[in-house]
């Protein structure tokens, strides 16, 4: 029996051990691990826009693949759900706090016979805790068919080309220091063109 209770109160004490511990790093570790979340979200986000860029096509009614764009805002028609229409897509970053933004997908179906896109965007968030604005990094960078950074948001048909490079940290008051994760990508249908 005093073998028993001794086995228990053991048992109980490493148990309480081990529980105090786990407590203990995720208390400690809790900002490098919501870091490595935002990263990770991050690193999707861009996975995502790249993949739709490359797939920038002419829209459901014949306009031209880019409709507008700009450092932080892209707009242009792909197809993002494999159906048999091309959406407007529309790619920004939003401020949702005072101290943070989030990269935001929206996409405009078309209606009708011939198609045309209106409505309100349907929106979602890619990426939390993006920090281009209040850092001044541009999110989208633009090149033209000879790789010339475009500059003048008005040569729409330029376009060949685009970089994303997304600021993001969960406290930019803490270290490590603000992560910036890059891509890029060509637009495929209007390469050689």
């Amino acid at each position: 029996m005093i073998e028993m209770l001794v086995y228990i109160t053991v048992f109980i004490f490493v148990m309480l051990a081990l529980v105090m511990s786990v407590r203990y790093f995720y208390r400690t570790s809790n900002y490098s691990i919501q870091q490595a979340q935002a990263t990770a979200s991050a690193q999707r986000g861009i996975d995502k826009v790249m993949r739709v860029v490359r797939e920038a096509a002419y829209a459901s009614n014949g306009s031209y693949p880019i409709i507008s764009f700009g450092p932080n805002d892209f707009k242009f028609y792909a197809d993002i759900d494999t159906d048999s229409f091309v959406e407007k897509v529309h790619y920004y970053v939003a401020s949702t706090t005072a101290s943070s933004a989030s990269l935001i997908e929206g996409a405009i179906q078309p209606s009708g016979d011939p198609p045309v896109y209106t409505g309100a965007e349907a929106t979602s968030t890619l990426s939390n805790y993006v920090h281009n604005l209040d850092q001044g990094v541009a999110t989208f960078t633009y090149y033209d068919q000879n790789g010339a950074q475009i500059t003048d948001y008005t040569k729409v048909a330029s376009v060949r080309f685009v970089t994303i490079n997304m600021v993001v940290d969960v406290d930019p008051n803490r270290t490590p220091t603000i992560l910036t994760l890059r891509s890029s990508a060509a637009l495929r249908n209007l390469v050689g063109k």
